[in-house]
């Protein structure tokens, strides 16, 4: 009987393996042979699943938000914003691996409009994510009144994206950047 192929898993597989190049080296270094040695297949099968190496970025790019999604599930409970904003700093190797691979993306999406489209609607969907928990947040007492939730979200989102490229550059540390985030939610929260 055949071996049955899962083609998703495969082409999973190879966008890994684009990440882990552009984690180390940007996507300078990001070559279909490059890409075929970091998979452990060859190059004719990474040429398989994606026809050029544009496909090959656009597909990966599809993927950046998994690391994200595990970081800011929460082990039990409600997630809370402070929790979501510390979870989108580059605090580990894990995370910053996941930094240096989204911004080496956003280098590419400023000239390719669909990688753009991934960042747009990623973004869109964070920043509503974090609206709707400031939103409950003052719902509850939380927040002071004030505060306009998708503003304040931007604002954060904005803050956040900040003080992890200073964390990236070694120019603050990921304590500095997480007091910093205390701090101005300090400022909005209902006293």
């Amino acid at each position: 009987m055949p071996k049955r192929v899962d083609h998703e898993d495969r082409r999973r597989q190879i966008a890994a393996a684009v990440r882990r190049i552009a984690a180390d080296r940007g996507l300078e270094g990001v070559s279909l042979n490059e890409v075929a040695a970091e998979a452990g297949i060859s190059k004719g099968f990474v040429q398989h699943y994606f026809a050029s190496r544009d496909d090959m970025l656009r597909f990966a790019a599809t993927t950046l938000r998994g690391g994200l999604e595990e970081r800011i599930a929460p082990p039990e409970g409600e997630l809370r914003v402070r929790d979501l904003l510390v979870a989108l700093l580059p605090l580990d190797d894990a995370s910053r691996d996941d930094a240096l691979v989204a911004n080496a993306f956003l280098a590419r999406a400023l000239k390719d409009p669909e990688i753009a489209g991934h960042f747009r609607t990623g973004h869109g969907m964070l920043r509503e994510a974090v609206a709707a928990l400031l939103a409950a947040a003052q719902a509850d007492g939380d927040l002071v009144p004030s505060v306009d939730p998708a503003a304040e979200a931007a604002l954060l989102l904005a803050l956040v994206a900040g003080l992890g490229d200073a964390v990236l550059l070694g120019y603050q540390s990921g304590d500095e950047a997480i007091a910093l985030i205390d701090l101005h939610l300090t400022r909005i929260a209902a006293r």
